[in-house]
């Protein structure tokens, strides 16, 4: 999943790791004098070993709260109070121009809402396989709805190569706010919504679809 700061291009954030623990030297004796006992020499390496430990519960915290982080930072979390209803009222502009993409339209059927961006090489990849979900499933009420965190340019040139079948929306930043309203806080892409026919969201996914949630996600209404 791509994590984007504007619409122009993903980021990439460097990861930092703790330092090894100093390896302790052994203790030699001093000149002329008789050579460490054994039993001083383990309760001289007592301190180091409990250093060594520390240092790797140190590590060990850190990889977990890092991986905690992670799992947060991809999961949809709560919508904020009224985002649903906000949804149905919005309308966007299209690649093509013209008549704008009024979300109301659609409202009481089934939608599979994708926001995607030109950059973000998983959303593009998956965007054969939405094109395939909407011709398989149009018969059955289904709507796709692709909103382009993008600059204009950027998808008109795109969908110029790679045509699709169901409608895109021009999005830009805004889209940014309304993935946020709807629970993709870190507005990272691909983020699917699924709507249901009482125009409630059924299903959030933060990263690429896969050919499985298409077969879960037909199954909703």
């Amino acid at each position: 999943m791509s994590l984007p700061p504007d619409v122009s291009e993903p980021s990439s954030a460097a990861e930092t790791t703790l330092p090894p623990a100093p390896a302790a030297a052994a203790p030699s004796s001093p000149a002329g004098a008789a050579p460490y006992p054994e039993s001083a020499a383990g309760a001289l390496s007592a301190p180091v070993s409990r250093r060594r430990w520390l240092y790797g519960a140190v590590a060990g915290s850190a990889a977990l709260g890092g991986a905690g982080l992670a799992w947060w930072r991809f999961q949809p979390h709560a919508m904020q109070d009224g985002a649903e209803a906000a949804l149905w009222g919005m309308e966007f502009e299209t690649p093509a121009g013209g008549q704008p993409l009024g979300m109301k339209a659609l409202q009481g059927q089934p939608v599979l809402l994708n926001f995607w961006a030109t950059w973000c090489p998983p959303c593009v990849e998956e965007l054969p396989m939405l094109n395939a979900f909407y011709r398989e499933n149009a018969s059955r009420g289904w709507h796709v709805v692709g909103l382009a965190i993008d600059q204009p340019s950027s998808v008109r040139k795109f969908l110029d190569r790679l045509p699709l079948d169901f409608p895109v929306g021009l999005a830009g930043m805004g889209g940014t706010e309304l993935g946020r309203s709807l629970g993709n806080l870190t507005g990272g892409l691909p983020f699917t919504v699924v709507l249901g026919q009482g125009g409630k969201v059924l299903h959030r996914k933060m990263g690429q679809v896969t050919a499985q949630d298409l077969l879960q996600w037909a199954r909703l209404r």
